[in-house]
């Protein structure tokens, strides 16, 4: 077998004891090879500074704030609390240029701010290499498929993170399970990648890292940690659902979504399974970002499209952060003890 990926022994009963040395925990300085991605109006200071002490990385959501200068104050907060661990800022572009769009200002504040890691999607980041690059800032991008990964990997980007069907929130169109993209993106893809979509145990990281995969992606499962503002009937509704309370919406206007299955999720498939040429502004009454909001200050998930990925099925608990890393990594070093078990024989 190829030799483990643990850095250093660990001590069986110490917490956090784990380190791991892959091109993910040498490329963001983390312990584990562990990327908290970046999570519409939940992924503030709070979190993400949790996620940078606990030995993983996190990356503030610049979406998730009105203006420039309260996203400035948020990373300067950030920046206070990691004391000194590293933190990232994600900036999500639409697929089309919108009018009032702020994706230019943001990258400069970026670069202003300091910030070493910038984690992007929702369409082609190239024009805005340069300036971060020439920043020194690390580039991780998000894409649904390996071929939106190779695609990345031509223009520069310094890493991959590839998200399969079983995500939250933005599959893709060709919604494709993360076993399969990790096997593919071993084949094609020779810059860091990670594997998200469905990741909610350790067992599972050390199977990506097998794969030839840097590390993972985590989303769902770290909604249920304190430092997430949301409302904590929001949490439970996470902890009491199963690997079939998701549903997936939006696949006719060409932007699937997999959210929690609620009224809102039941209203929009059958709408679009009873409408012929439906748009963007048919059903944006039902999916307005405000609504989802409201899910998450009051704990009401009836209505909004609240995007979760399959692994709500391993959140079972509202506890801290540091809590559910130290879980994955006992579940780490167990599924590694199973692997080191077994020895390939010759003859």
């Amino acid at each position: 077998m190829p030799d483990s990926p643990l850095a250093d022994t660990p001590l069986p009963d110490s917490p956090l004891a784990l380190n791991y040395r892959t091109a993910a925990t040498e490329l963001f300085g983390i312990r584990l090879p562990v990327v908290a991605g970046g999570l519409q109006w939940l992924a503030d200071a709070d979190y993400v500074s949790a996620a940078g002490r606990a030995g993983i990385i996190g990356f503030i959501t610049a979406a998730s704030f009105p203006d420039i200068p309260t996203l400035r104050d948020e990373i300067r907060k950030c920046r206070d609390l990691c004391d000194g661990a590293p933190f990232g800022v994600n900036v999500s572009m639409l697929p089309k240029l919108v009018q009032g769009e702020r994706t230019n200002e943001i990258f400069a504040l970026i670069v202003d701010e300091g910030v070493k890691f910038v984690e992007t999607s929702g369409r082609n980041p190239e024009a805005y290499l340069p300036p971060l690059k020439e920043a020194g800032i690390v580039v991780l991008h998000k894409v649904p498929a390996v071929r939106y990964a190779a695609k990345a990997q031509s223009i520069g980007v310094d890493a991959v993170s590839i998200v399969g069907a079983e995500c939250g929130g933005h599959p893709g169109l060709d919604v494709i399970g993360s076993f399969v993209q990790a096997a593919m993106a071993d084949e094609q893809i020779t810059i860091p990648y990670l594997i998200g979509g469905g990741v909610g145990t350790g067992s599972q990281v050390i199977a990506a890292l097998a794969m030839g995969a840097a590390g993972v992606v985590v989303g769902t499962r770290f909604t249920v940690a304190e430092e997430i503002w949301a409302h904590e009937g929001y949490k439970q509704r996470l902890i009491d659902a199963d690997e079939r309370d998701t549903q997936m919406i939006m696949q006719s206007v060409r932007n699937t979504v997999r959210a929690l299955r609620n009224e809102t999720t039941e209203i929009v498939a059958r709408y679009e399974a009873e409408h012929d040429d439906v748009t963007i502004q048919d059903l944006l009454p039902f999916v307005s970002g405000r609504i989802g909001r409201k899910a998450y200050e009051t704990g009401d998930c009836s209505h909004g499209v609240l995007s979760v990925g399959q692994s709500v099925v391993f959140a079972d608990a509202i506890e801290p952060l540091a809590d559910i890393v130290r879980r994955f990594e006992q579940e780490m070093m167990k599924a590694s003890r199973r692997l080191n078990a077994i020895s390939a024989v010759s003859g």
